[in-house]
């Protein structure tokens, strides 16, 4: 049970992070931009009051970063098409699954870079007071996931529940 918790949370946080980045009239969550391209770690953005210029500014960032990833991500697609409609018996199945591997980790470390390149470039538009801010929220994110960690070390589930795996 502690897992299907766990993944629930951990599926909503990703999913759904930048979907707390829309707030009423804000203009997020428009134009395909509200799949968390990048912006994961960023969901505390629709908490800062952020001005129109700023949200704008967000937002072509955002969508220039995805831009600059369609390409790969669209690579990665058709090989992995081509890969799954192979039969693991035919000659090349082996060499595809090599090849799939090397693509999707060059799309791994091509979208590490350009998150981290994002959240700099979305720090920088950020007022020293909204920085600040953010810091704090972060803070209290953690304390809050320290909390969540030390109840359930007081609480474990008991042994053989087979819904906790």
């Amino acid at each position: 049970m502690r897992k299907i918790l766990l993944s629930i949370i951990a599926a909503a946080a990703i999913g759904g992070s930048s979907l707390a980045l829309a707030s009423a009239g804000g203009g997020f969550g428009h134009d395909g931009w509200h799949h968390g391209h990048g912006m994961a770690a960023m969901h505390e953005l629709g908490k800062l009051n952020l001005s129109d210029a700023q949200r704008d500014n967000i937002k072509q960032l955002s969508k220039q970063s995805f831009q600059q990833l369609k390409p790969q991500m669209e690579t990665l697609r058709q090989q992995r098409r081509a890969f799954e409609s192979m039969e693991p018996t035919a000659s090349g199945y082996q060499t595809a699954a090599d090849n799939l591997a090397t693509t999707e980790a060059g799309l791994t470390r091509a979208r590490v870079l350009a998150e981290a390149s994002l959240r700099a470039q979305v720090y920088n538009v950020l007022t020293p007071a909204q920085r600040s801010q953010l810091a704090t929220m972060r803070a209290q994110r953690e304390a809050r996931m320290q909390q969540w960690k030390e109840f359930q070390a007081q609480h474990p589930l008991p042994e053989g529940n087979p819904s906790a795996q």
